[in-house]
């Protein structure tokens, strides 16, 4: 099997023979860190979790907010544990209703087997959207949030995130920035490393050169 490690540095190589503009980027920018975390039901739970929290929020609110969720389960969190942590518990750690009960069913889709979280590890790309998403608060975006960056998996193309679109907007020197719909091919000659053309897009938004 591949490293990982081979994976990424062939897939960033991969993002600066196929766009000229994304490689100006590349060369400037610190190198692409996506990798595969914890492979577990806590840790994939722990991780979801944490990308619910953020929904929306500042990134130094959500910090705030899941060190105090942190706290509540006793610096354990899992499915069960926050199960039977009541809705006052969680609202007073600075969650929103509607995050707790988005915390709150997916755990207990967990524990009732609704869903098998364990199964993610083996899903593809599609299969994965599909099972998170089928969970109340969950969207496309936190789905694929989740592949790339606990997952570790390189080709997804989340179109969905504005920052991505902008960021590819500023790169290539356009006018207007694409849609969604316009978006969505234009990562295909980036796969099987669509990831990385994303991960260096984000890039573009930090404070260092003028594209």
């Amino acid at each position: 099997m591949v490293a990982h490690s081979t994976h990424l540095k062939n897939g960033i190589e991969h993002v600066k023979l196929t766009c000229p503009h994304l490689r100006k980027v590349i060369e400037v920018s610190d190198v692409c860190n996506l990798k595969p975390q914890e492979q577990s039901v806590n840790s994939y739970f722990e991780s979801l979790v944490r990308s619910v929290i953020a929904q929306q929020i500042s990134s130094s609110a959500a910090s705030t907010i899941n060190q105090k969720v942190k706290k509540l389960a006793n610096n354990k969190i899992t499915p069960r544990i926050l199960a039977n942590r009541t809705e006052k518990e969680l609202r007073s750690a600075g969650l929103s209703a509607s995050k707790v009960k988005t915390i709150h069913g997916l755990a207990n889709a967990h524990l009732s087997k609704e869903i098998d979280l364990a199964q993610l590890k083996d899903a593809s790309n599609d299969e994965a959207v599909k099972m998170l998403s089928s969970q109340w608060g969950i969207g496309r975006w936190t789905a694929e949030m989740f592949l790339m960056f606990t997952m570790g998996r390189l080709d997804v193309w989340p179109v969905g995130d504005l920052a991505v679109r902008r960021g590819w907007q500023i790169s290539h020197g356009l006018k207007e920035m694409p849609n969604e719909k316009q978006m969505e091919p234009l990562g295909d000659p980036f796969s099987p490393y669509r990831s990385i053309a994303a991960w260096y897009c984000w890039r573009v938004l930090e404070p260092q050169e003028p594209w």
